[in-house]
């Protein structure tokens, strides 16, 4: 839990700089429905994705690809309802923002407006800064993604470490540098080597959030389902489990299961 909740009864995007400033790191999960939105809030956590990360773990879909505008609002105005103290920011999907700025702007006003949330994120540096510029100008707070970037799965054909090379690298850091300039308050960093990451967030003067880019940057990002321990499939180096909720979960439906079957549930004190 970041020390900062001792000074911020609620977090916006101001108290996110001032966190990087005074060297609070700031801690960052995904949520998807209302109860365990209210749970990780209560926890104490800074910022609630509600990751287009939902078609992998909610929906069953091999990419984030497929989700849609309507479920991302769906599920964004499900989190927002339990949250008291969290910021929560919500991914534009796939399709909603690349081609047309007027329609990503459609897009995040959509989102603001239907779910309450209070930022979205996109994925991507200078191919996407008029639909980034569109939606900042409209008074809405962006969050950038930068490194591997999931909706963009087919073009790199693999979920490897992104901007090992120098180019790349190069180009990840004057992303960096322009996603701050235009107004953007803070950037996720997946996947990429943390001494490249560790100099972005040098670099700039907005929240860096890591997410397999090493401990020297401003906060961390994790999917909630993955570090609970539900999914047992994904596996990568970043990810640390605090629970094996899989096969609790696992073990008290089969109890449960044996308990009815045999007539032990339910007994004479769960009865009316």
């Amino acid at each position: 839990m970041s020390s900062a909740k001792k000074n911020y009864s609620r977090i916006t995007t101001n108290a996110l700089h001032k966190m990087k400033q005074q060297g609070d790191k700031i801690a960052m999960l995904t949520a998807y429905d209302f109860t365990l939105a209210g749970i990780i809030d209560k926890a104490g956590i800074d910022i609630i994705l509600v990751g287009d990360s939902a078609s992998n773990v909610i929906a069953g879909h091999e990419t984030t690809l497929p989700i849609t505008l309507d479920q991302m609002i769906y599920h964004a105005a499900s989190v927002v309802r339990a949250i008291e103290r969290a910021l929560v920011v919500v991914d534009l999907p796939f399709g909603t923002y690349q081609a047309d700025s007027k329609e990503a702007l459609r897009s995040a006003i959509r989102i603001m407006k239907e779910s309450g949330a209070h930022a979205v994120k996109l994925e991507g540096g200078e191919k996407i800064k008029d639909s980034i510029e569109r939606i900042l100008k409209a008074g809405i707070p962006v969050m950038g993604h930068l490194g591997l970037t999931p909706q963009s799965i087919y073009k790199f054909g693999t979920y490897t470490v992104r901007a090992r090379e120098d180019e790349e690298a190069q180009t990840l850091l004057k992303d960096a540098k322009m996603l701050e300039e235009i107004g953007c308050f803070a950037i996720v960093l997946e996947k990429i080597p943390a001494k490249l990451a560790q100099k972005v967030a040098q670099s700039v003067s907005i929240p860096i959030i890591g997410i397999g880019a090493g401990d020297a940057v401003d906060g961390q990002v994790l999917v909630m389902h993955d570090m609970l321990g539900m999914t047992k499939e994904f596996s990568p180096r970043f990810l640390r489990r605090y629970l094996n909720l899989h096969d609790q979960i696992s073990n008290a439906v089969n109890q449960y299961t044996k308990d009815v079957k045999s007539g032990h549930f339910p007994n004479a004190d769960e009865q009316y």
